[in-house]
C-alpha cells in the first residue's frame, strides 16, 4: 500500500474553474490525511523522484498542450503504479492531439449538445464499492458525448434524448459517464460530472469522485 500522497495539477481553459476545483479536492484530501502537492505547471510531472511517491495524481486541465516529455513522465508514473483520477474536461478533454494520453484515460470528449441541461445519471453497477448505496440521480450540467474505450469498466451511464443542440440523430445513445480501468500497474478513474466547482456541492457528484480517488490511490477503504 502506498503512502497517502497526492499531486493535483491544474490549468487550461478557465471556464471549468480548474483552480477552484483543485482547491475543492486539495482541501478534502488534506482532511483525509493525504500529503497534497498542488501545481499549475505540467512540469510537475517531470520530477521523477516525487512522481514515484504519489499514490494518486489528479489533473484538472481542459484542452491545453502537453509536451511529449511531460506526457511520457505522467504515463510512466501511472504505468508503474500511481493512481490517476479526475473529472469532466479536467481529464476527459485534455491534450486533444495526444492519443497516448487518451489511451491511458479511456476516453475523449467530443461534444455537449445543448450546453448546460438537465439529464439523468443511471448507476449501472451498484455492487461496485465506488457506487454502493448511490441511486440514479439528475444533474444540471454538460452532458458529455464521448469516444470511449470498450475496455473500460463502466459504472454509470446517461442516455441522450436527441432534443438538444440540433443533433436528434443521437437520440437513445447510451453513453458512459463514470468508469474505471487499468493502465499497467496503475488504476485510472474518470467521471464526466463536475463542470465547475459548485457542482461538487451535489452529494452524489462529490461522493462518486471522492470514492474514485480513494480507489485509484489504493490507500484505504475501496478495493477491487
Amino acid at each position: 500500500m502506498k503512502k497517502k500522497a497526492a499531486l493535483i495539477v491544474w490549468g487550461g481553459w478557465a471556464g471549468h474553474e480548474p483552480e477552484q476545483c483543485a482547491k475543492v479536492f486539495a482541501d478534502w484530501l488534506a482532511e483525509e490525511g493525504f500529503r497534497v502537492d498542488v501545481s499549475d505547471t505540467l512540469d510537475a510531472y517531470l520530477n521523477r523522484r516525487k512522481m514515484k511517491n504519489y499514490s494518486v495524481i489528479i489533473p484538472c486541465i481542459t484542452m491545453s498542450i502537453i509536451t511529449p516529455e511531460q506526457s511520457k513522465a505522467l504515463r510512466t508514473a501511472i504505468m508503474e503504479g500511481a493512481g490517476l483520477a479526475s473529472f469532466h474536461g479536467g481529464m476527459g478533454d485534455s491534450f486533444r492531439n495526444d492519443t497516448e494520453y487518451q489511451f491511458m484515460t479511456g476516453g475523449q470528449f467530443v461534444a455537449h449538445p445543448g450546453g448546460i441541461i438537465k439529464y439523468r445519471v443511471k448507476i449501472t453497477d451498484q455492487k461496485d464499492p465506488i457506487m454502493k448505496g448511490i441511486k440514479d440521480f439528475n444533474v444540471n450540467s454538460e452532458q458529455y458525448y464521448m469516444h470511449v474505450d470498450p475496455g473500460n469498466k463502466v459504472l454509470a451511464t446517461t442516455t441522450f434524448s436527441g432534443r438538444h443542440g440540433g443533433v436528434n440523430w443521437i437520440k437513445g445513445t447510451l453513453m458512459p459517464v463514470v468508469w474505471k480501468r487499468r493502465y499497467g500497474k496503475g488504476r485510472v478513474f474518470y467521471s464526466a460530472l463536475g463542470h465547475v466547482a459548485k457542482e461538487f456541492e451535489k452529494r452524489e457528484v462529490f461522493e462518486i469522485m471522492k470514492r474514485g480517488i480513494v480507489w485509484a490511490s489504493r490507500c484505504e477503504g475501496i478495493s477491487e
